[in-house]
């Protein structure tokens, strides 16, 4: 069954997300992650540009097949019919119809109160399907593990 867990609170849902994916990166995980049309681009430039030697490899689903099957990390506005994902990281307003494909569903939630709502309706959707998420309240969370999972 898939685990789903929602990250309250992040300051930054890009800069969060970069943390994040970073860290599962360093793992050796596979990462889909789902951004809106409009965000593409900002996390795109911010995975090329975190830090000096930060740089997190990621493709994007326009990009050649080759340097998709070589991305541990790939950039989606919505599911590809197949990935080689086995974590997939929401940061889109919907919940994604598909997410059962994936071992571990992280929803990264800003303390915007819009985003907070669609956070909610997210919530409401996953225990519709039969899943108990997970809640971690970043402010609750020692100042080392804010920074990601």
């Amino acid at each position: 069954m898939t685990e789903v867990s929602f990250h309250f609170n992040a300051p930054d849902k890009v800069g969060y997300a970069c943390r994040l994916l970073r860290k599962g990166y360093l793992r050796g995980a596979r990462l889909l992650v789902l951004v809106e049309e409009s965000d593409g681009p900002a996390l795109d430039t911010a995975l090329w540009t975190m830090a000096a030697g930060a740089f997190i490899p990621h493709s994007t689903l326009s990009d050649p097949a080759h340097v998709r099957s070589r991305s541990p990390i790939q950039l989606a506005c919505s599911l590809p019919a197949q990935s080689e994902a086995s974590v997939l990281v929401n940061l889109r307003r919907d919940a994604p119809t598909g997410f059962d494909r994936y071992a571990r569903v992280i929803e990264v939630v800003t303390a915007d109160d819009v985003d907070r709502q669609q956070a909610r309706e997210r919530w409401k959707y996953y225990k519709a399907n039969g899943i108990e998420p997970q809640r971690h309240d970043l402010l609750l969370a020692p100042p080392e593990a804010r920074n990601s999972d």
